[in-house]
């Protein structure tokens, strides 16, 4: 049995090393990180060449499913994968990890929204924590912000005022509430992405009393199935035999 596998988080990796060696699993990174952390077995890095390009890719490589584990907010790849397999009729799971609850945080539907928070509620210094590709957003918003992300962001996309912190998680309780005390930090700008790897900066924004702006999630495209834990996955592609 052959089953691609869109990883690229944890979950992804854990899910391959679950499945090796009876399961031939096809690990696909999408390759913007560099040296990613690698799962076991066979890996494809780089995009598909969108929806034309990911159906010729599956015909080709006639694999018996498709489990989708990468992350929650990474939608073209997941939209583009549902489709697809719908066409095709190839069994197909999305692995969600579950999301945090938003507790007290202000909800909103994206990094635009979020900025537009940040200025009417007039925060001074914010912990922008969206990833490379959520700074756009905030360039023109007059604030001090501490960005942290895994690659550096694109020079056009930076506030005129910031300092950026390259690095990689998993965070701890007491390192997140030190950086926020050290930095002064009133608000947090953070995606819902779940999970435990980046969790200990919601604890530690309650603890010092930094108010937090979440990013909901975007929906999961309409008639997918989707688990929540790397058992229910293995479960499911192990089902397929």
């Amino acid at each position: 049995m052959k089953i691609l596998l869109l990883g690229g988080t944890g979950e992804a990796r854990a899910l391959a090393a679950a499945l090796h060696p009876d399961v031939e699993v096809i690990s696909s990174l999408a390759g913007r990180v560099p040296d990613p952390a690698m799962p076991v077995g066979e890996v494809r890095v780089g995009g598909f060449g969108g929806v034309d390009g990911m159906r010729r890719w599956l015909m080709d490589s006639a694999v018996d499913g498709v489990v989708d584990a990468t992350h929650p907010f990474a939608a073209t790849i997941t939209a583009h994968a549902a489709q697809v397999c719908a066409e095709l009729r190839l069994p197909h799971l999305v692995l969600a990890r579950p999301a945090w609850p938003p507790g007290d945080a202000i909800l909103v539907g994206s990094d635009t929204e979020a900025a537009k928070v940040i200025t009417q509620q007039r925060f001074s210094r914010i912990f922008l924590t969206t990833g490379r590709s959520g700074t756009t957003a905030f360039r023109d918003v007059d604030a001090w912000f501490l960005i942290r992300a895994v690659t550096e962001p694109d020079a056009e996309t930076l506030p005129a005022r910031h300092e950026l912190l390259l690095s990689r998680g998993p965070y701890h309780y007491e390192g997140e509430l030190a950086l926020l005390r050290e930095h002064d930090i009133d608000a947090l700008v953070t995606k819902n992405s779940g999970g435990d790897m980046t969790q200990p900066k919601l604890r530690a924004a309650a603890t010092a009393g930094v108010a937090v702006v979440m990013v909901d999630r975007p929906p999961l495209p309409e008639g997918v199935r989707s688990v929540a834990t790397v058992d229910e996955a293995q479960a499911w592609v192990r089902a397929l035999r």
